[in-house]
Parts: C-alpha cells; structure tokens; sequence
C-alpha cells in the first residue's frame, strides 16, 4: 500500500539537487563563510547526493568569493561546483567570465532580473528586447568559451507570463543549458507555482530549476509543486540560509522526497552535520528559523535593498510586527556607510572611514555591526 501511495504523486523523473548554501549566505546579512567552511560543507553536501554545489559570485576581476571558490574546487572538483556571475553589460560580463576561467569554474549561472521593477532597478531599463539582448549575448560569450550555462530569471516569479516566456526561450535559443526560476520574492502558491513552471517546461529544449525563498513557509511546497509541473532541479539551503525569510531547507527538501515520493537516492545521514556546521559557519547557532519573524528575515548588508525595500519583500516588516535593519561584517562599501550614517549627525570623509572600519572589523575578528555600531564607529574615527 506505501509503494502505491508514493507512485500516485510520483513525477516523470525525480529531480536533480543543487545546493546554494555556499552562494545565497553571501546575501544574507552579516553572513560570511571561510575557506575551511566552504571545502567541509561542500565535501558533507557530495557525501548526502547533492548533484551541484553553488559557489560564489563572480561580477569581474579579484573576486571576494575566489578562496571560497577555489576551496570548494580543492574538496569536491570544478565538475560539481557552480558560481554565479552577474550581468550588467558585455564589457563587464567579459571581465566576470576572464576571472571564472582564471579561477577554474566550468559551471556558471547568471543572474539576470526579469521582473520590470527589478530590471529597471538593476539594469537601468524595464525593456523586454533589451533583456533579450542582454541575456543572448551573455550566454554566448560563456557558451563560445566552454561553460556549461544555467541563466536565471531573478524576481522570475513576479515576471508575467508574457514577459518571462519569452525571455527563457531566447536564452535556451542562445545556447544555454538550464534556466533558473528564483522566487526571488517569495509569492506564489503551489498551485500557481505548477502553472508559471508549466508556462516554462513547455518550451523546447527546456531544462527547468526551482530555486524558492521561505518567507511564506512554502518553499518546499513551491519546490515540488514545480518538480510536478516538469522542472527537473531544486535549488535548497541547508537549514534554509538565505536572504528574506531564507530559501528552501535542503533537510525538510531530501525528508520530503523520501517520505512523499519514495526517494531513497540521498544519504540523509550526513544532514545534522551539515547544519551544525553551516548554521556555526555562518554565526547564526542553533536557533536559526526561516520565515518572516526572525531578526534576519529583514536584514541587509547592500545598500540597493535598504533604499528600496519594497523590491524585494513579500510583506512589509512593519506588517508583522518586524523591523528593518543592516547588519554587516566586512563587506562595506561607501554607499553602505553613507546610509548607515544618514541623519545621525555624524559626518566623517565616507571614502576615508570605510576601509578604516574594514580593517578594524579584520583585527577584531569581524563582529556584527549594526547602524547604530557604524555611527558609534565614525565617532571613533572622527576622535582617532
């Protein structure tokens, strides 16, 4: 009766896994994995079954994630790494794919925004033909060059279907291999979630991936909603890490797979391990929870999110009782800071104090800063 249970919702093919634990951490406010951090996660994350671990982010030369990168390489191969490269024009996606070859990656995945407000706010145009544009050149360039390409739809959920059908089917008409959907936004229900993958898996030649935040609490409902609609990847977290409300729990995923459909291909074995180690990596303990009430659900490190929020939250904060915040290690940037230091009445040269404050964070080991650390911060670089 179990096996017969588990054939019903069975889908045409069990999907293939890839984990972006080592790659969405770099969004996710105050999280910072090291070297030694990336070559275990990504050693525990072959020995459970996962087919392609996500590492880095690459958006021209010198890269920050290159340790990172080059640790996961040395612990499981560039064949099952993947690093994500952002796209903004040619001229820059050519300095992104010299550094990827330079560092030995073989798989990427480009981050492009298909959504018209994340379009214009990123790329500087809302234009269809020039997403087009954008992506067919992007995906030439790297399949001229022997990548093997996976491209995104960032914010692909909120995107009509008129807008994001069309942009999928140029990308795989370019040459690329697999498209990415990111619920970037968490928005969907399972059952629309199984029309907008539909929309895509019709497409010829296509090789759809799922890749779904938790703000709602339904990104392993949305994960497999769209494995049932014919998506053949699930991109998951372990112990769901992740920006806004984190991203699809790799544990709750592989648990959900082996009890509705039977899957036993995983070695669930090794799953404490990875999230003791990921949540310890990653400074969040024990007691980290996705979902909209955590203090992490609404923090940020870039200053693009905290200046236009309403781009990237499902809900408001304010709407559950929740606040905004920054929260960052060592990745400041001026434009970080000069928000930080708004209205505070604290003015110091911005160019001069922030990698002032980089190196002290490095001396000290990198703790959590918060606005009011950073303001605190200028007044001490003010009476230095």
């Amino acid at each position: 009766m179990a096996t017969a249970e588990h054939e019903v919702g069975l889908p045409k093919g069990l999907p293939r896994l890839s984990d972006a634990t080592l790659r969405d951490s770099a969004h996710m406010a105050g999280v910072e994995f090291g070297p030694k951090d990336a070559a275990v996660i990504a050693d525990l994350l072959v020995k459970t079954g996962i087919d392609l671990v996500e590492v880095g982010m690459i958006s021209g030369p010198d890269s920050k994630d290159a340790d990172l990168v080059l640790a996961a390489h040395e612990a499981i191969g560039p064949e099952r790494s993947m690093t994500l490269v952002v796209v903004q024009d040619r001229k820059q996606v050519t300095k992104a794919l010299d550094e990827a070859e330079r560092l030995g990656v073989r798989h990427i995945m480009y981050s492009i925004p298909t959504s018209e407000q994340h379009a214009k706010l990123k790329l500087g145009s809302p234009s269809p033909k020039f997403l087009h544009v954008l992506a067919r050149s992007a995906i030439s360039q790297a399949k001229e060059r022997g990548f093997h390409v996976t491209f995104s739809g960032e914010d692909g959920a909120r995107t009509p279907k008129g807008r994001l059908v069309p942009y999928v089917t140029a990308g795989f008409e370019a040459g690329a291999d697999r498209f990415r959907l990111a619920e970037t936004v968490a928005y969907l229900s399972p059952w629309q979630m199984e029309e907008v993958i539909g929309d895509l898996t019709a497409i010829d030649g296509s090789e759809i991936e799922i890749h779904s935040h938790n703000m709602l609490g339904m990104a392993v409902a949305n994960s497999l909603a769209a494995i049932r609609a014919g998506a053949q990847w699930i991109s998951a977290t372990v112990g769901g890490i992740g920006e806004r409300g984190g991203n699809a729990p790799l544990a709750e995923l592989l648990t959900s797979l082996r009890v509705i459909h039977g899957d036993t291909r995983f070695d669930l074995s090794h799953l404490t391990e990875l999230s003791r180690v990921a949540l310890k990596g990653a400074g969040l303990g024990h007691a980290f929870q996705s979902g909209p009430t955590t203090p992490h659900a609404f923090a940020y490190e870039l200053p693009g999110q905290l200046n236009n929020p309403e781009a990237y939250e499902t809900l408001p904060a304010e709407l559950v009782g929740n606040t905004r915040e920054l929260c960052v290690r060592t990745r400041l940037t001026p434009a970080l800071v000069t928000w930080a230091l708004a209205d505070s009445g604290v003015f110091v040269d911005v160019d001069a104090f922030t990698p002032w404050l980089v190196e002290r964070q490095e001396r000290g080991g990198r703790p959590l800063l918060d606005r009011d650390a950073i303001r605190k911060a200028a007044v001490d670089f003010q009476a230095a």
